[in-house]
């Protein structure tokens, strides 16, 4: 090949190479934010499952200051029945909650080549949140441009794509081939044939037609890269204006409503045992702590699977 041909060809190659491991380290992404989602999904199931078991023991004992005042002739006997129906609806709760957990350790332990029976230990607590100055744009837009894995293998593409415009242009200079063979009579080497053979691009349409396609092929990977920046970017600040609010979410159940629903839950149950609330305000009381603990617990799934996806846009295995 005339010279830079063959290093061209050469580039082209490794540059293909650079983009399906791209390719392999955006499917390890996938997988390593799959894993992340499953684990906060455990966490969110057990915690909810640690809720149930609360809210059936405090229905039990609503049962026994219900059938207290039930045989003190204060209340009457559909108060313990109501308490007795919201404890079959919680053992019910716990039921679905448990085939919930079981299908989501099947999932994990497929996500990490495991046997889907295998036993996993409870989730002990959420992962921790990043640095603060982690998390803003101007840092996650710079990670996302450097380290996303389908911006690697886009700018590798696109990189191989200017070296084959490159390769075509060169094929407009003609290709030598030069050959050596000896003649051999008997035992020796007598005579030697040189030959010299010359490739000339005469089919100019044709390498027309070639040169054309290699620059609309460098426009399209070009196209295609700013369409992968672009998406990225919208996902990225999707995501974190989700994480945004969930954590807000998460802060405002925990410091506000929480407590007013609990000092609610409290206000009823001390209202009914004085007789100046009924039994049905005191399971709304209840009803409302639950709500609150469920919105707590939902608003940290949400934001570990916010999380989960930023990291996957900025190429992070942690």
């Amino acid at each position: 090949p005339w010279f830079g041909k063959r290093d061209l060809r050469r580039e082209i190659a490794s540059l293909d190479a650079q983009s399906v491991q791209g390719k392999a380290q955006g499917a390890w992404s996938d997988v390593a934010a799959r894993i992340k989602v499953v684990q906060a999904q455990r966490h969110y199931l057990h915690s909810n499952r640690k809720l149930a078991l609360e809210i059936l023991d405090l229905m039990s004992r609503l049962e026994k200051i219900a059938q207290a005042r039930y045989a003190g002739g204060l209340a009457a006997q559909q108060d313990v029945i109501r308490a007795q129906v919201e404890q079959t609806s919680m053992r019910s709760e716990l039921l679905a909650i448990d085939s919930e957990i079981r299908q989501a350790n099947a999932r994990l332990n497929a996500l990490l080549a495991r046997p889907a029976p295998a036993p996993l230990a409870a989730p002990a607590a959420l992962r921790p949140w990043p640095a603060a100055d982690q998390l803003e744009w101007a840092s996650l837009e710079a990670r996302v441009r450097e380290r996303n894995p389908q911006l690697f293998a886009d700018e590798a593409r696109l990189r191989s794509a200017e070296k084959g415009r490159d390769l075509t242009y060169l094929n407009r200079i003609p290709d030598f081939t030069v050959g050596i063979q000896p003649t051999q009579y008997q035992t020796s080497f007598k005579e030697w044939t040189l030959m010299v053979e010359v490739n000339i691009p005469l089919q100019q349409d044709t390498r027309r037609a070639q040169e054309r396609e290699s620059q609309a092929m460098l426009e399209a990977a070009r196209s295609r890269r700013e369409a992968t920046a672009q998406q990225a970017l919208s996902d990225l600040s999707e995501h974190l204006a989700g994480l945004d609010a969930a954590r807000h979410i998460e802060t405002l159940v925990a410091g506000s409503l929480l407590p007013q629903a609990e000092l609610t839950f409290q206000s009823a149950l001390a209202s009914y045992e004085n007789t100046k609330v009924d039994f049905a305000t005191l399971l709304d009381a209840q009803r409302q702590i639950r709500q609150a603990r469920q919105s707590q617990i939902k608003a940290q799934l949400e934001a570990q699977v916010r999380l989960a996806e930023i990291e996957k846009l900025t190429g992070d295995e942690r």
